[in-house]
């Protein structure tokens, strides 16, 4: 093969596509596909699935997830019953200023 052929296209363009048929057993249907679309998923069951957040994935240290959870636990002392960790870190990341971060040594 050419290269110019090897890298025509992308496979992992279309990602979750390839989730939703190879890996959670289905096939993704066109209004799944359009990004912005507001579009809503029936899961399995029949029921309408939420489409305006992702479940995703993180690795933190062991140290900073106990910070983190008892952060939550203070704020729920505090009477922030429904405080939880997603929560707490959209809360932080709405906050911070990346211009005023100091540049890294490298």
């Amino acid at each position: 093969m050419k290269e110019d052929k090897l890298m025509a296209h992308d496979p992992l363009s279309d990602a979750d596509a390839i989730l939703s048929e190879e890996y959670y057993g289905r096939r993704a249907r066109a209004e799944d596909a359009t990004p912005g679309s507001g579009a809503r998923r029936r899961a399995a069951s029949g029921q309408v699935k939420p489409t305006h957040y992702k479940v995703i994935c993180i690795s933190m240290y062991t140290r900073d997830i106990e910070e983190l959870e008892a952060k939550v636990a203070e704020l729920k002392r505090r009477g922030w019953t429904k405080a939880n960790k997603s929560q707490l870190i959209r809360l932080a990341l709405s906050q911070i200023d990346i211009d005023k971060l100091p540049t890294p040594r490298q």
